[in-house]
């Protein structure tokens, strides 16, 4: 079975549609729902509605990212553990191909190929940040994709938190995400800590979802503090530090 944590910030219509989506697919794959409610709001739908268990949380206090899927993971009865974004679409069932990349022990994270609402591959599967980076960024440079998208898994340094597979052993061997991480680079330090365990994370393009991406946020004043906060957390930790030493010595030794 897999057990799906979405997290709803007053966005039960985006949710009520995710959750119809997944009861299209209950004869190919086993669903439970961890349905967060991350701030008071009447849902539009009945759990009764769906043929899956659905499993509502709802916060006294708004919790961070990690925290909120940290205390679904402590609720999930799954073999497998998948963090879902409540703006996620699902045309097809993208858990059997993820779940045959999962096949490999080796593999921490799975992740599909994340598409915008025009067709366009959103920009889910990166390489680790670095502060020069981010100033390249901002200054208008290094734009791109890092990874080319084939019809082949891709092995990035990173996916993005809007959907995430995990083997349910490995998210707990982790430690889950890092509440430290209020929003933004929780999912950076996993997959970064994921690596250090000796795990790979992997793209898996034949499995896909739409991601129905509400950017307001970006002009927010406190999601940009979030977002910086958050950034230096990760460089000055020592799990950056212990990252970015293994992949210095992996060029040395492979020159």
């Amino acid at each position: 079975m897999i057990s799906i944590s979405v997290v709803s910030h007053g966005q039960g219509d985006l949710v009520g549609g995710v959750l119809a989506d997944l009861a299209g697919f209950v004869d190919a794959t086993r669903f439970e729902v961890i349905l967060t409610k991350n701030i008071p709001e009447r849902l539009p739908f009945s759990v009764e509605d769906f043929p899956y268990p659905v499993k509502i949380v709802e916060n006294v206090a708004p919790n961070g990212f990690g925290a909120n899927h940290n205390a679904a993971f402590r609720l999930a009865d799954g073999k497998w553990f998948c963090v879902m974004n409540p703006d996620i679409r699902l045309n097809d069932n993208p858990f059997p191909d993820l779940l045959e990349c999962l096949a490999d022990p080796q593999i921490g994270v799975a992740a599909p190929l994340v598409l915008g609402v025009q067709g366009e591959v959103e920009d889910s599967a990166r390489r680790f940040p670095s502060p020069l980076k981010i100033l390249c960024k901002a200054w208008g440079g290094c734009r791109g994709s890092d990874y080319a998208m084939t019809d082949s898994p891709t092995y990035p340094d990173w996916v993005g938190g809007m959907f995430m597979l995990f083997p349910a052993s490995v998210f707990e061997k982790a430690g889950g995400f890092d509440e430290r991480f209020f929003l933004y680079y929780e999912d950076v330090d996993l997959c970064a800590r994921l690596r250090l365990l000796g795990h790979e994370v992997i793209l898996c393009p034949s499995a896909q979802v739409v991601h129905h991406a509400r950017r307001s946020s970006h002009r927010n004043p406190r999601y940009l503090r979030w977002h910086f906060g958050s950034m230096a957390r990760f460089f000055l930790s020592p799990v950056y530090w212990r990252v970015l030493y293994r992949k210095l010595t992996a060029r040395r030794h492979a020159a």
